[in-house]
């Protein structure tokens, strides 16, 4: 932009002269200016006295170096890869823009790294965000979808569509920005899901009086599994084996009824016949009251607005899946070999 305007200024200077100092008309002014910042040499358009002649001189001079400083950088962004980096940030944001129904990762730490794997196992869409250029690298080397910013600010957010997207995950070192990213976000989109790391007990109970709908702390979490893997180490192996990886033979997913669209709202499980006609167990029920009916019998009535958690392969689980409504492809995720 410099050089242009560099530019543009030493062709207006040349014009002016010629038309006022030298006489000249305005047609010839701007030729005589044209021929001259392009070194054509075509000669001069009227005779020119020494005064005009040394001006000629300085205008070439001036023209050959705005004209070298353009094509200095213009050769200098192209090597750098300015223009890529350009329409790379265009693709990006077009991206950004078309992502719907998606999930929002915040921080691509190991904790991040590790979400990464299992959304991307589960075949879900989802957008990484953090300030940090070697973690921007990084997961754009792993193939992620990555945005470099502050997680806490809202422009931040509303560039990664937060209120087009359905969960959030705040994963972030610090409580504190865990907290002000759950706020930004239900802020943005009061429906949103937001799940929030926690290192202490006291940031737990901070983030789920800030709005965060589960709050995880590594180290409680952490050693609660240990626990549970030394007192029933099999138990421990069957659960984390539905609940994650991508090569794993059994699932666990959460199918909602949908009155509008669903045929079994009112009837008991026993004449809903979904176990013996797609082999999925139903393992428990959400109502709509947040009330949890764990190992429901075949006498529990399916209500409007429950929840199903259920398990099964991923042919059975896609069988019911299409049995309730079909409530929504996206409801129910599998690894892209299924």
């Amino acid at each position: 932009m410099a050089g242009a305007f560099a530019l543009a200024g030493v062709f207006i200077i040349g014009t002016s002269w010629y038309r006022f100092v030298e006489s000249w008309s305005w047609e010839d002014a701007v030729y005589m200016t044209v021929i001259t910042l392009a070194t054509v040499g075509y000669g001069e358009t009227q005779p020119l006295g020494s005064r005009g002649r040394l001006f000629t001189i300085g205008l070439i001079l001036m023209g050959v170096v705005a004209i070298g400083y353009i094509v200095n950088r213009f050769t200098e962004a192209v090597i750098q890869g300015y223009f890529q980096e350009g329409i790379r940030l265009r693709q990006q944001r077009r991206l950004m823009e078309s992502l719907s129904q998606h999930y929002i990762i915040c921080g691509f730490s190991r904790t991040g790294r590790q979400i990464a794997k299992e959304f991307r196992a589960e075949d879900v869409p989802f957008v990484i965000i953090d300030s940090e250029m070697d973690s921007m690298r990084d997961a754009q080397q792993e193939g992620y979808t990555a945005y470099q910013g502050d997680a806490t600010l809202d422009e931040t957010l509303l560039r990664v569509g937060v209120e087009r997207a359905i969960c959030i995950v705040a994963a972030l070192p610090s409580d504190a920005e865990n907290l002000y990213t759950v706020l930004s976000a239900k802020s943005l989109n009061p429906d949103i899901r937001a799940i929030a790391r926690a290192s202490t007990e006291e940031a737990v109970q901070k983030l789920q009086r800030g709005g965060a709908d589960a709050v995880i702390s590594p180290y409680i979490t952490g050693g609660k599994r240990m626990a549970a893997a030394a007192l029933r180490p099999q138990v421990m192996d069957f659960v984390d084996g539905i609940l994650t990886g991508a090569d794993r033979q059994l699932y666990m997913e959460e199918l909602l009824l949908d009155p509008a669209v669903c045929p079994v709202v009112g009837l008991t499980l026993q004449k809903a016949r979904l176990r013996s006609q797609t082999g999925a167990l139903v393992l428990a029920i959400r109502r709509v009251d947040g009330s949890l009916i764990g190992g429901p019998t075949g006498d529990t009535v399916l209500m409007p607005g429950d929840l199903l958690i259920c398990m099964g392969t991923a042919e059975q689980l896609r069988s019911l899946n299409q049995i309730l409504g079909p409530i929504s492809t996206k409801q129910l995720r599998r690894p892209k070999s299924i």
